[in-house]
């Protein structure tokens, strides 16, 4: 099979090349030239600007792929233009898109109004009512923040029967190649930094997300890629089980060699520089049935070796800038003192304990989660 792939070489993109190239296929790769990936010397690449793909055209029909993966399609624009190229040619076209498709999202950042969402979501969940969720973060028009919604890009991909779509809503992914999230950092490396102690706020820290490694997340996409039972088909991608935001911080701790403790404190007494700007009510957790009933779909990587590949990628790879203001331990640790010793400033000198002897003890302001 002849498999195009429109990105494909930054973070899950040269996972998903190695493994359709592993299986047999001929796969070739669309995008910039500005890093080639480190993928296989006979994958084919095409380097050109995804926002003008038709320049293209000549180059791209002649390698006549059978399926088009299209990692990158942010704008119904993006959607359009490889319809209109690859009608008649190729036989499908699959589609990464994300679970920032669905109303609970919208609901959780603010821009949905209405009552919390049920979850699991599955593929039938409502969608959001509004459209274009990071367009206020947008700098102006020029923004690709400015045309992002993957809802409009969804429907251009499923209602030609001529290339019948698959479309992928993708969970939070983490593990290497996260060169863009460093989803682990902000928890490793307060680890790593030895702090006996991780604050997270009361209600995020019973907050569930689905998450999904990234080489797991690959095995799903090409699942869909090369089983015509995908075709028309939408899928949700990620974990059978969401963790809580608490769990998830001591699943990262357990692999990191990490012996501290993991607190939460009411929201409106955490660090300005720890708090969170999201709705934590609304848990966003997917039903990933789908796929498993219908490809047979299971995680080769388990949830254990994710993480450890992936705590030793981040630790390989931190971020090239780290903004102080986020690691502000003095903060911290006044807290701390705080909750561990409420009445410390009206104690004498004598009686006062010691940090080190209030890390020792049993918080009793704070509830261990």
């Amino acid at each position: 099979m002849r498999i195009l792939i429109i990105g494909g070489t930054r973070f899950s993109g040269p996972f998903v090349v190695k493994r359709l190239f592993q299986l047999g296929h001929e796969v070739a790769v669309f995008h910039r030239g500005e890093s080639e990936g480190d993928l296989p010397d006979a994958v084919q690449h095409f380097h050109g600007d995804r926002k003008q793909l038709m320049t293209y055209a000549d180059d791209l029909r002649r390698f006549s792929p059978d399926v088009i993966v299209d990692m990158i399609a942010g704008a119904e624009q993006d959607a359009g233009d490889v319809m209109t190229l690859f009608k008649g040619i190729a036989r499908r076209a699959v589609v990464i898109s994300s679970q920032d498709v669905y109303r609970a999202y919208g609901r959780l950042i603010g821009i949905e109004p209405g009552p919390l969402q049920a979850v699991p979501l599955t593929e039938d969940a409502p969608l959001r009512t509004r459209l274009y969720p990071y367009r206020s973060q947008a700098e102006g028009p020029e923004s690709s923040f400015y045309h992002y919604e993957k809802i409009l890009v969804e429907r251009v991909y499923m209602n030609d029967p001529r290339l019948p779509g698959t479309v992928l809503r993708l969970p939070m992914v983490y593990g290497p190649g996260d060169h863009a999230q460093h989803r682990l950092f902000p928890y490793l490396k307060r680890m790593d930094d030895g702090r006996p102690v991780i604050l997270l706020a009361g209600t995020l820290a019973a907050w569930r997300w689905t998450k999904g490694y990234v080489e797991n997340v690959a095995a799903a996409i090409a699942l869909a890629v090369t089983d015509e039972r995908a075709a028309g088909r939408v899928y949700n991608v990620g974990e059978r089980k969401a963790r809580s935001e608490a769990a998830w911080v001591r699943a990262i701790g357990k692999v990191a060699g990490w012996d501290g403790k993991v607190l939460t404190v009411p929201d409106n007494r955490l660090p300005a520089h720890l708090a969170h700007d999201v709705d934590a009510a609304q848990h966003l957790t997917a039903d990933t049935s789908r796929v498993r009933r219908d490809l047979g779909y299971s995680e080769p990587v388990d949830d254990d070796e994710a993480l450890l590949r992936a705590v030793a990628w981040e630790r390989a790879h931190p971020p090239a800038k780290i903004d102080p203001k986020l690691f502000d331990y003095t903060v911290e640790d006044a807290l701390l003192a705080e909750l561990a010793d409420p009445d410390g400033p009206r104690r004498t000198r004598g009686k006062r304990r010691t940090y080190r002897t209030i890390q020792r003890k049993r918080h009793k302001n704070v509830r261990d989660t």
